[in-house]
C-alpha cells in the first residue's frame, strides 16, 4: 500500500472524488450527440439543448426524464445500449481537459486519496482511465456498474469513499453537473463545480456548490485559496 493512502499518525484519512465525463475529460458534449442520436434512431426528437441539461445524470434517469411518461418503456435497454454504441464511435476523439491529469497528481503527491466517482458505464470509464493516463495518482474508481441507483443519487459518491476509506466529513467532491452538486449535498460533501462540461456557474452554485471555476487548470491556478487546497494543507 503506498504512503499517500495511509491513514495519517493521529489524523483522519482525507480524499478527493471526482466526477469524469466532462469535469477531467471533454466529453459531454459528444454524450448529448450520442443520445440524441439514439432518441432518434426510436422515433423521438429530443433537443440537443435539453439533452445537455440533463447529461451527468444516470442514463436510466437521463432517458426517463426526457421521454414521455407513456412510452413503450420495453424500449428503453435499446436507447441505453445506442448511446452506448454511439458514444464509443467516439471513444478516438475523447481528450483530457486541460490540467486534468496535474490536478490528480497535485491531489496524490499533496496527501489526498483520489477516486473517480462516475455515472459512466465501467467499460467507459476504462477508456477514459487511459486517456487520462493518471494511474498512479488514483486510488479507486467507482462506476454506473457500482451503485444501485445514479446520479443525483449519492450512491456513485458513497461507493467511491468506500473504496478509499474516507468519511463523508473529510471529502470534497469536484464535478461539472447540477446532478454531481446534488449528490454530494445529498451526503453534505462540499462540491467544487467546474464549467468545462458546458453548465453555467450560477446553475451549479444554486445547486449548491461551494466554488466553481473554468476548470482543471483554472482549479490548479486558484487551489491554494480553494476549498480543494484547505483540504490539502489539512493532511
Amino acid at each position: 500500500m503506498a504512503p499517500h493512502s495511509l491513514v495519517p499518525p493521529g489524523g483522519r484519512r482525507r480524499g478527493v472524488l471526482f466526477d469524469v465525463d466532462g469535469t477531467l475529460i471533454d466529453s459531454s458534449y459528444i454524450h448529448t450527440v450520442s443520445w440524441w442520436g439514439a432518441f432518434r434512431q426510436q422515433g423521438y426528437d429530443v433537443p440537443m439543448a435539453s439533452i445537455h441539461r440533463h447529461v451527468g445524470m444516470g442514463g436510466d434517469r437521463l432517458v426517463d426524464s426526457l421521454l414521455p411518461e407513456g412510452r413503450d418503456r420495453a424500449l428503453d435497454p435499446e436507447i441505453l445500449a445506442s448511446h452506448g454504441a454511439l458514444y464509443a464511435s467516439h471513444w478516438p476523439s475523447l481528450r483530457a481537459l486541460d490540467g486534468a491529469k496535474d490536478l490528480l497528481a497535485q491531489c496524490h503527491t499533496g496527501g489526498l486519496a483520489v477516486a473517480l466517482a462516475s455515472s459512466a458505464r465501467r467499460k467507459d470509464l476504462e477508456v477514459m482511465k487511459s486517456i487520462l493516463d493518471a494511474e498512479a495518482f488514483i486510488d479507486a474508481a467507482t462506476s454506473a456498474n457500482d451503485a444501485k441507483n445514479s446520479k443525483p443519487a449519492p450512491d456513485i459518491l458513497v461507493a467511491a469513499l468506500e473504496a478509499i476509506n474516507v468519511q463523508a466529513a473529510d471529502a470534497i467532491y469536484i464535478g461539472d453537473a447540477v446532478w454531481d452538486m446534488q449528490a454530494a449535498a445529498a451526503l453534505e460533501i462540499p462540491a467544487i463545480g467546474v464549467t468545462c462540461g458546458g453548465v453555467s456557474a450560477g446553475e451549479l452554485r444554486d445547486a449548491g456548490a461551494v466554488e466553481v471555476y473554468e476548470g482543471p487548470r483554472d482549479l490548479l491556478r486558484n487551489l491554494p485559496s480553494s476549498a480543494l487546497g484547505r483540504l490539502l494543507a489539512s493532511t
